[in-house]
């Protein structure tokens, strides 16, 4: 079997593998390492769409001449099925109320929903959702995607852009035993709300940074290896919780104001220097 991928010959010996599933497999296994994903796949110059490629899995090796493959980084196919569900949720919300069910049905048949699916796995759910009326409403579901786009095209310039909302955060932390001791319920809520969703917003552009090739190892938050950090971090986060829902206000306070708060601005801080050198716009 002779192996192309984007075009290339690619210097690959099989070995073990028997059946196309089992290069496939293995190739991706390998291209993943470094970001991408496989988009297009041909056998003996036929294109294997979503019908007939589970179909070929089962196909022994040598009965396949060339295997041509396409592969695409994780940022580029990510950024592009974004926006196919977003103009899918705007074309959704303008439609008339009998026309939308069609709408959503063909766009959970796309490639773009399938890779969704698979990789941005809370977008997915939230559109399956929204499309049966359920949660955000189509329009709201477009803002929130259209977030998540500016963080995939741009993700050094969504990190520095997001610097006064994680510094505003971070004080809210620091005041939230307080607020929990002189009854602000809502503020401690809203506060816990928001910590967790600039958090999350800083994971995923850190995700992004893996997709580039940035491992746990070589990440480093004021001079802890990424490992550590992630891993004492969450642990705080576990612990707050908690301690927020058991409404141990002394606990709450220690964690907030000694862990999480300056965590959240230390990672923020790291994650803006690499982003800056490392990551092409």
């Amino acid at each position: 079997m002779n192996i192309c991928i984007n075009g290339k010959p690619a210097n690959i010996t099989l070995d073990i593998e028997k059946t196309l599933g089992d290069v496939l497999s293995g190739i991706e296994l390998w291209i993943s390492s470094s970001g991408n994903r496989i988009r297009e796949i041909s056998a003996d110059g036929q294109l294997l769409d979503e019908e007939t490629l589970s179909g070929a899995f089962d196909r022994d090796v040598k009965e396949i001449k060339d295997l041509d493959i396409l592969v695409s980084a994780y940022r580029e196919l990510a950024g592009e099925a974004l926006e196919v569900l977003r103009e899918t949720c705007l074309c959704y919300g303008g439609a008339a109320f009998d026309d939308r069910q069609h709408i959503a049905q063909v766009w959970d048949q796309s490639a773009a929903a399938h890779f969704l699916k698979a990789d941005i796995s809370d977008i997915y759910d939230l559109a399956q959702r929204a499309f049966r009326g359920e949660g955000l409403g189509a329009q709201d579901l477009a803002a929130v995607i259209e977030e998540r786009v500016k963080e995939i095209a741009n993700p050094a310039g969504e990190i520095a852009a997001s610097e006064p909302l994680i510094k505003s955060v971070a004080a809210r932390m620091e005041e939230l035993p307080l607020d929990m001791q002189t009854g602000k319920d809502q503020r401690a809520a809203q506060t816990m709300q928001l910590f967790s969703a600039a958090c999350e917003k800083l994971f995923r552009v850190f995700f992004i940074l893996e997709s580039e090739g940035l491992s746990l190892d070589a990440f480093a938050v004021d001079g802890v290896s990424g490992r550590v950090f992630m891993d004492e971090f969450n642990a705080a986060l576990t612990e707050i919780t908690a301690a927020y829902e058991n409404r141990d206000t002394v606990l709450v306070g220690d964690l907030s104001e000694y862990e999480l708060a300056p965590r959240l601005l230390k990672f923020f801080s790291a994650l803006k220097d690499f982003s800056e050198i490392s990551i092409p716009s």
